[in-house]
């Protein structure tokens, strides 16, 4: 290596009479600034080189302590310049170790023979029995494991993939293990085979081995107390800590895993987060968050979703063996003690209660409830589209993404209301009117899809939904014209009209990403054709998807236009568009009613049990305001009272200059 010189005969001497030793002195490397008298007690083998020992650090307490190598047997180690190394019982071996590294009180951080650091190991993800493993490695987006665990039915894509995979893992073995600049690890006792990136902190840990911690500067990892990770990889900005078990997983970026969690053959992908519970064989999409104790995810797809105490899921029924999985579609939330039956699948954005026997499937019914009632499943289509609580979701996701800007992974459209989910309201809409319209008029409830819908609840779901579509549809039509000055038919139609023919039909969720389907089968069709021969490649292709968003939403938009309202961006009039922006102003006014409506129940009287402690009525409001504080003056409340008004204002706003477009006179 430059820079580096042999010790000389005096070298060895000073660091002998320091207490250090080796079996050939020959092979330590020093840089001519290396300070000697800073390395004591010593015990070097193999092929060694120190660099640069100067300055001090700041232990907690404020205790100071100058730079060192002390109390250590290094083997075949090259260090950086001003670390502090002390009290390690056992050995280092084998691993390149950057600047400014504290290493203090550890058992032993070796690597033995060549290692992939947790690369390629392969996770049962969704399916305990196998079929759906997807090789984990550094580079590991939601939307490659996507691919990888869920369409498995193109084995073309999926045999790429695996190739590009594997020539990423054979690139990246060694036998030689790296600790980046600015690591600290104190006080941990076991780290065999694993790479460590800048300035991650390593306390208390008691066991890592075989993976990788992708910790960068400006996007640290923090593994915590009595912590045990084998065969993993530790994306960058995450935080595990406190007892936390994992076995062959993957932990993406800006994920949270505290508190003595268990997880067993799973990947998390951003900002997801579990909690005192257990997790086994699952795809724990974006924003996956489980917090309580007793809580079991097992084998399922999730992502945006909220596990409530105690609930779990049934993977087998003891015939085959655990071969059964289920979906839980984005959004999807579990009170506590629930429980569904594998397999089912769950419609995105629905609050499951109870404890449901039958394999469900209201996948067509987003916004919903599904509760169980003596031992039956009931459907509430589109009771959630009532739910102050998805409205404080759709806040807070994005203000709660701890990813750093740079480097980011999984891509995550955060809207709910899309293509992707007003295309399955669509759905379930027609489901719901042709219930109606084929069965008996007398009838007070039905069954669908192993689940029962009461006949108040399916009428009140028909007009939710419609609601909904109609607030989507004119809300996307009034950004499309808003801001601009439009003095005729004819150039109505020519601003309506679409630029592209892509995303007119299906939509899909993509582990977070929203998408047309046609867009990611163009992508697919590269990867199968090798035209992207990469993952970076791959990543690129979805994001120009994910940045394409808008304009693939005007396309599908156009045509659901026409299947709700039979009007035809080619021939729409101003009447047209006058209808479509009163429809959009009268949803937007029901919907966030309702909203209003769910909000004011946490304000309720009852609510105020438990509040002013040896008061009497009015001390127990005044109590409740100081604490809750007053329900108007509620964020979330006062964002829909801010949004009800400034729809108003903006459809009047808008009608008036559609009122002066010019008509077009039909020859």
């Amino acid at each position: 290596m430059k820079n580096y010189i042999s010790v000389s005969q005096k070298d060895i001497e000073q660091l002998q009479s320091q207490g250090c030793s080796s079996d050939d002195w020959s092979l330590l490397y020093i840089k001519k600034s290396t300070d000697l008298s800073k390395v004591k007690r010593v015990t070097f083998s193999g092929k060694n080189y120190l660099g640069s020992i100067e300055g001090s650090r700041t232990f907690y307490g404020g205790i100071e302590k100058k730079n060192v190598i002390e109390k250590v047997h290094l083997h075949n180690c090259s260090i950086g310049d001003n670390p502090y190394i002390s009290n390690v019982r056992s050995y280092i071996a084998n691993y390149n170790i950057g600047e400014n590294v504290l290493i203090y009180n550890v058992g032993i951080i070796a690597v033995d023979g060549v290692s992939t650091f947790g690369n390629g190991i392969k996770v049962d993800v969704i399916n305990e029995g196998g079929g759906r493993e997807i090789p984990i490695f550094n580079k590991l987006s939601a939307q490659i494991a996507y691919f990888l665990a869920l369409y498995r039915h193109k084995t073309e894509l999926v045999t790429a993939i695996l190739k590009m995979v594997d020539e990423y893992t054979q690139s990246i073995a060694s036998d030689t293990g790296t600790i980046g600049d600015n690591v600290k690890i104190l006080n941990t006792d076991t780290i065999k085979d694993v790479a460590i990136g800048d300035n991650a902190v390593i306390r208390s840990v008691s066991l890592l081995k075989n993976g990788s911690i992708n910790s960068r500067n400006d996007a640290r990892v923090y593994i915590g107390t009595d912590v045990k990770v084998i065969n993993f990889i530790i994306s960058s900005d995450s935080f595990i800590d406190n007892a936390s078990f994992l076995s062959d997983c993957f932990i993406g970026q800006g994920c949270r895993i505290d508190k003595q969690y268990a997880i067993d053959h799973s990947v998390f992908f951003a900002n997801s987060q579990g909690f005192n519970g257990e997790a086994c064989s699952i795809f724990a999409g974006p924003y996956t968050v489980t917090h309580h104790k007793s809580t079991l995810l097992i084998a399922g797809l999730f992502s945006f979703m909220n596990a409530g105490s105690g609930s779990n899921q049934s993977n087998h029924m003891y015939k085959l063996g655990p071969i059964h999985q289920g979906i839980m579609s984005r959004g999807a939330k579990t009170t506590s003690n629930s429980y569904v039956l594998w397999p089912s699948k769950i419609g995105a954005f629905t609050l499951i209660m109870g404890r449901h026997y039958k394999h469900v499937d209201s996948s067509d019914f987003p916004f919903s409830y599904l509760i169980e009632n003596d031992n039956k499943s009931y459907l509430i289509p589109g009771a959630n589209l009532k739910s102050v609580g998805v409205v404080r979701d759709m806040q807070k996701w994005p203000k709660r993404d701890k990813r750093s800007k740079e480097g980011r992974l999984d891509i995550v459209n955060f809207n709910a209301i899309s293509p992707y989910t007003i295309s399955k309201v669509a759905i379930g809409l027609e489901h719901l009117n042709r219930i109606l319209e084929n069965s008996d008029k007398d009838s007070v409830q039905y069954t669908f899809r192993d689940m029962v819908i009461k006949k108040s609840s399916l009428i009140k779901g028909i007009r939710l939904y419609t609601r909904i579509l109609q607030k989507y549809l004119g809300g996307v039509v009034i950004s499309k014209i808003l801001g601009i000055h439009i003095r005729s038919e004819k150039k109505l139609r020519e601003i309506l009209k679409p630029t592209s023919t892509i995303g007119n039909e299906k939509w899909v969720d993509i582990a977070g990403m929203i998408c047309p389907k046609s867009a990611l089968e163009n992508v697919i069709t590269k990867v199968q054709n090798h035209e992207i021969d990469s993952i970076e490649k791959i990543h690129e292709g979805l994001q120009e998807i994910h940045e394409n968003y808008d304009s693939y939403l005007w396309g599908w938009t156009v045509n659901m236009l026409y299947e709700f309202y039979m009007i035809d961006v080619q021939s729409i009039t101003k009447d047209d568009l006058i209808f479509i922006v009163d429809q959009w102003r009268e949803a937007v006014v029901e919907l966030n009613n309702l909203l209003y409506k769910d909000a004011s129940k946490e304000f309720d009287l009852h609510k105020h049990i438990g509040f002013g402690a040896d008061g009497d009525e009015d001390d127990r409001l005044a109590d409740f305001i100081n604490v809750r504080g007053e329900f108007e003056k509620n964020s979330t409340v006062v964002e829909i009272l801010n949004d009800s008004e400034l729809m108003e204002k903006l459809g009047t706003k808008i009608i008036t200059q559609i009122k002066g477009i010019k008509r077009c006179v039909e020859l």
